[in-house]
């Protein structure tokens, strides 16, 4: 165990501490403010505050700024020792329907596929992300992603479209990857299929990287973080990696681009601007080698 590693438990392991940690971990949306925390608590608010700057130096808990408010979240690094220690998981999880999500599948892809292989499909796509998954949201992912698989694959197979697919893919497909994705759809519209995968995927989405995306009129809707698949890859024509190195495989017919870019997990928001910014100005430019008649560009005040 490394000396970082032995200096979050120590800070962990304070009594006060622990209760601040249980706090955050099962509050609404995994955050919290000191202020919030010193009521439930009934301790004073410096109090608090000396505790979460220990935790947040030790890089146990993480800090989100918006406008004037300060939230703290538990750091997805820390979070398995978090749980050691305080025992359970962050969210109670709810056995999803898995027989009424094949169903409704079956007639979707009716036609397309055999009620056999949409089963398949669902209950892998289950046990993908219910590996370590506390999300409450659990069955609808599962569904979502399972559809996802299924028309990736009738494309892979050889359905036809004359839109070109865009993957996006990084570690936690939690920050960068959902970014470009969400910039691209609202650019592209329905002219571009857009996809994202993780080679190691986080349970949500960062909360910098949503209010990024949404102070300049993006919208990320109900995506989140979805496990790195060989029909995703397949069905693409265009693989965007961002820091995942040799996790994506190789199929011969794609083109393949890697951005070098920064990873916004624990960045401030100023930080999170900059990446998706960058971001920004290349999906710009690759939507305009893909859909040259778009030609995008950034509207001007009037």
């Amino acid at each position: 165990m490394s000396q970082s590693d032995l200096g979050g438990l120590t800070t962990i392991a304070d009594p006060t501490r622990a209760r601040i940690l249980r706090l955050i971990r099962e509050s609404d949306g995994g955050r919290a403010l000191v202020g919030g925390l010193a009521e439930a608590l009934d301790l004073r608010q410096p109090t608090v505050s000396h505790h979460m700057k220990a935790l947040h130096d030790d890089g146990v808990v993480m800090r989100e700024r918006e406008g004037r408010r300060v939230w703290y979240s538990i750091s997805p690094e820390h979070a398995g020792r978090v749980d050691a220690l305080l025992g359970g998981s962050r969210r109670p999880v709810v056995e999803p329907d898995l027989e009424r999500i094949t169903e409704d599948l079956a007639v979707r892809f009716r036609g397309v596929f055999g009620s056999e292989t949409v089963q398949a499909t669902v209950r892998d796509s289950y046990g993908l992300l219910s590996r370590g998954s506390t999300s409450p949201l659990l069955a609808s992912r599962t569904a979502a992603f399972a559809a996802t698989r299924l028309d990736a694959l009738s494309r892979a197979h050889g359905r036809a479209t004359t839109k070109p697919t865009i993957l996006f893919v990084c570690v936690q497909n939690a920050g960068r990857s959902q970014m470009a994705a969400a910039i691209l759809r609202q650019l592209a519209g329905d002219d571009v299929i857009v996809r994202t995968a993780g080679s190691a995927p986080a349970d949500d989405v960062r909360l910098t990287v949503i209010a990024a995306l949404d102070e300049i009129g993006v919208p990320l809707g109900g995506e989140f973080p979805k496990p790195l698949t060989n029909e995703a890859v397949r069905a693409a024509d265009v693989v965007v990696t961002m820091g995942c190195g040799d996790a994506c495989p190789i199929y011969p017919g794609r083109r393949y681009l890697d951005w070098d870019l920064e990873d916004p997990v624990g960045r401030p928001l100023a930080d999170v601007r900059a990446i998706r910014d960058d971001i920004d100005a290349r999906v710009r430019a690759l939507l305009a080698e893909l859909v040259p008649q778009s030609s995008p560009s950034v509207p001007q005040n009037q």
